[in-house]
């Protein structure tokens, strides 16, 4: 057997032992007695009878070693301001906002709403909510007051954390207008109010209610706030996450297995060490932006890069430019902003020292192999993909760099990560698809490991019936995606189960026909949605965005590209997944987190309605696609 599947078997067969190895990477004020608590599932406990902190063991405990070392860098290109926080400095400040929490009157359970922008304050914030035993739920930094208010009723705050506003390519976006009419819509009112002031946008204060941070951080310069022990399974944080139906579910993330996962993946996932420099380009309003901005780079003793602005400003250079600054050896992105790269100048990619970077890591969404092979090809570097979900907090399939260095497969994000029983399943039957090559639903036979969700917040009924419940007689994790598995173990993630297109009886994953289309020399990006047909039930429908877009004004040479890529999924996949039309746009409509809004665009391609499009970032590419079909 190879290194890393002899990890992985000893990781399945003797869990206990397994994890009981890895809690030894984190610090513990009392030893757990128990490892794993699995008698009411699919409710585990990890950890159980263990007691620590989450940001002892991001700051406290590598006082000793390395407090003059980096450990906060914040870079914004949109205010044009950097400033790097040693060990030292960031105790200092995450102490003061401990202090002026209290002062607020937040005690140990209690919930912390954070809407902020990416700035350090907002890193502050999330680590000082757990330095006291408080429970943080992160919002996305400008989100539309319905979405705030919706997430306000439901986490029920004490206080909550904010700016005057953020900036988006240069442009100021306010951010207490929201809040502020978030807090008139919402039926739970927190009694308080915590702002920082950038002098971006007008800041009116509420009186009683609002409070400056700069005013507070004065009163509090010399605090001294000492970590609150928590019991392993002590809720650290709740973060949002939308379902196709029903209002947003709030993952509730425990203390201990959380603090053991990251630990253990930034060694054996990520190879990252002590006095490293950790670059991910994700924003905290994000499961990304909780494991791998603020927590795990800490939790290993790294500096950790923070990053407010676009990935194209002021130029195509700018993350290639911190990588050598910094001398970044680990970077996390996502294949969206390396699709936006690829439209740069490559030459960016080949004009600074990059000697430091070991790896690139990508997640979020699939990742087409044309894109792998780009940024490849340009860098040099190992591009590994990996997938995950909120829902786990820290990668269900990659390549395990640091137990053995293993070639990654372009189109896949890896083979299943040690302590996760990783599934196939027949979506009818529940059966297992053993055989390589077979489609199947992704599921996870429980336990889940540590740090993946407990429960929905303030719903448990919730938490078995969406997660546990979908897969025919078997009480087991779907992630409700489609995948397969080669002979050599490597899968390949097809889409949602709920984005399957049923052409004529022949079911298609959207991912396989946008591989496909992906793969013309002339298309950049590609989404493919399935929508409602009188005699097939439903033909596949392809949005584009092109390289060169020079002379698509010209009808003829729209059809011949158009004809193009039809041959090629033709020739890939078969006539049956062959879509009704490509539509050629600028833009495709995604979240400001860069996912794909297929569903919106489903909608609007059948008359519908596309639903809460809070989350959208340019509001002009829907509409693009409306003028198409209306055409």
């Amino acid at each position: 057997m190879s290194r890393y599947t002899d990890f992985y078997q000893r990781s399945l067969s003797d869990p206990d032992a397994f994890w009981s190895e890895q809690a030894k990477l984190v610090d513990w004020n009392t030893q757990p007695d128990q490892i794993c608590d699995n008698s009411n599932p699919p409710f585990s406990r990890w950890f159980v009878g263990g007691k620590l902190n989450l940001c002892h063991n991001a700051i406290d405990r590598h006082l000793p070693a390395r407090s003059d070392q980096p450990a906060l860098i914040a870079v914004s290109t949109e205010t044009d301001t950097e400033q790097v926080y040693s060990f030292a400095q960031l105790h200092r400040e995450v102490q003061r906002m401990a202090a002026s929490f209290r002062a607020l009157g937040v005690k140990k359970g209690d919930r912390i709403l954070i809407y902020m922008p990416m700035v350090a304050e907002a890193a502050f914030a999330m680590l000082a909510c757990v330095r006291i035993g408080a429970i943080h739920s992160v919002v996305f930094g400008g989100f539309a007051a319905g979405s705030l208010a919706s997430r306000i009723e439901d986490a029920a705050p004490v206080l909550v954390v904010s700016a005057d506003g953020g900036s988006r390519g240069g442009k100021a976006v306010a951010y207490k207008p929201l809040l502020d009419e978030a807090m008139r819509l919402s039926r739970h009112k927190p009694e308080a109010v915590l702002l920082i002031d950038r002098g971006l946008a007008p800041l009116p204060l509420v009186a009683g209610r609002d409070h400056l941070w700069r005013d507070l951080r004065k009163e509090h310069l010399d605090a001294q706030v000492p970590c609150e022990w928590v019991d392993s399974t002590h809720p650290s944080y709740t973060l949002y996450t939308s379902g196709t139906t029903g209002k947003p579910k709030g993952v509730q993330r425990d203390t201990g297995g959380y603090c053991v996962a990251l630990a253990a993946s930034m060694q054996h996932i990520f190879d990252a060490h002590p006095g490293e420099t950790y670059f991910a380009t994700s924003d905290i309003g994000w499961v990304v932006g909780h494991s791998y901005i603020i927590y795990g780079p800490l939790i290993a003793g790294m500096a950790t890069i923070m990053y407010e602005g676009l990935p194209i400003r002021p130029d195509g250079g700018i993350w290639w430019q911190l990588v050598e600054k910094y001398k970044v050896t680990v970077m996390f992105s996502a294949p969206t902003a390396i699709r936006v790269l690829k439209k740069q100048d490559a030459a960016y990619l080949k004009a600074y020292d990059l000697s430091s970077l070991r790896a690139l890591f990508l997640a979020g969404e699939p990742l087409d192999e044309p894109t792998a092979q780009w940024i490849s090809d340009g860098l040099g570097k190992p591009i590994i993909d990996n997938y995950w979900q909120t829902e786990t907090g820290w990668p269900i399939l990659t390549i395990c760099n640091g137990v053995e260095k293993a070639p990654s497969k372009f189109g896949s994000p890896g083979k299943a990560v040690y302590g996760y029983k990783v599934k196939l399943l027949d979506d009818q039957t529940g059966e297992e698809l053993a055989e390589p090559n077979q489609k199947g639903v992704v599921a996870i036979e429980g336990p889940l490991p540590p740090g993946c969700m407990q429960t929905v917040w303030r719903d448990d009924e919730r938490f078995v019936n969406t997660y546990w419940k979908s897969v025919p007689g078997k009480l087991v994790y779907s992630t409700f995606d489609w995948g397969v598995r080669d002979a050599d173990g490597y899968f390949y993630i097809l889409g949602r189960t709920d984005d399957v297109i049923n052409v004529a009886g022949h079911r298609l994953g959207t991912r396989e026909i946008e591989e496909s289309i992906a793969a013309h020399p002339n298309i950049a990006e590609v989404a493919v949605v399935g929508v409602a047909d009188q005699l097939k039930g439903q033909v596949a429908m392809a949005f584009a965005v092109v390289k060169d877009s020079a002379g698509l004004t010209d009808e003829a040479k729209r059809l011949k590209l158009e004809g193009e890529v039809m041959q090629l999924v033709d020739r890939d996949l078969g006539a049956v997944a062959r879509p009704a039309r490509v539509r050629f746009v600028h833009l495709l409509p995604k979240t400001r987190s860069g996912k794909l809004l297929r569903r919106a665009i489903q909608a609007v391609c059948e008359g519908r309605d596309p639903g809460d499009l809070t989350t959208m970032d340019d509001p002009s590419a829907l509409q693009q696609i409306r003028d198409l079909m209306k055409a």
